[in-house]
């Protein structure tokens, strides 16, 4: 069994639909819909390991949660820069930066145990499986 996306979007064919400029090019939605970060989710038969590719944040602006059988992944992150001129001019500049990704994770995955690490702009969250979900390792078989 393997961790399933989940997506509040419509289905890839209505986005596309939806988010087209019929004038020529691409509407800023779409755009703006794509910038989630890449995930890569590795299954082994101790449990899954799950790597979100988030460069340039820090741990403290990640917020993981496990409901309901439901991993979400968010972040964000706000930052304000002022400049005082000699002018007496003054510029504000925001910045922001949002994202959530959602997944389902299978009934075998043991929720008390899940754990995360942020290293080289890389969020890796470890999903270890229960006892009873573990493939046995192999056995020879004596012929009597």
């Amino acid at each position: 069994m393997s961790l399933v996306k989940r997506t509040n979007r419509l289905p890839f064919p209505f986005d596309e639909f939806l988010t087209t400029d019929w004038l020529g090019g691409i509407a800023e939605t779409n755009k703006i819909n794509r910038n989630v970060p890449a995930v890569n989710i590795r299954e082994t038969d101790s449990g899954f390991t799950l790597d979100l590719a988030a460069p340039g944040l820090v741990k403290e602006n990640f917020n993981i949660e496990l409901d309901n059988d439901v991993l979400t992944i968010s972040s964000q992150v706000s930052s304000e820069k002022e400049d005082n001129s000699d002018n007496k001019y003054t510029r504000k500049e925001f910045s922001y930066s949002t994202f959530k990704r959602t997944f389902t994770v299978p009934e075998t995955v043991n929720g008390n145990e899940i754990e995360a690490s942020y290293n080289s702009g890389i969020l890796s969250i470890t999903l270890p499986k229960k006892e009873e979900a573990k493939v046995p390792p192999k056995r020879l078989i004596d012929i009597a």
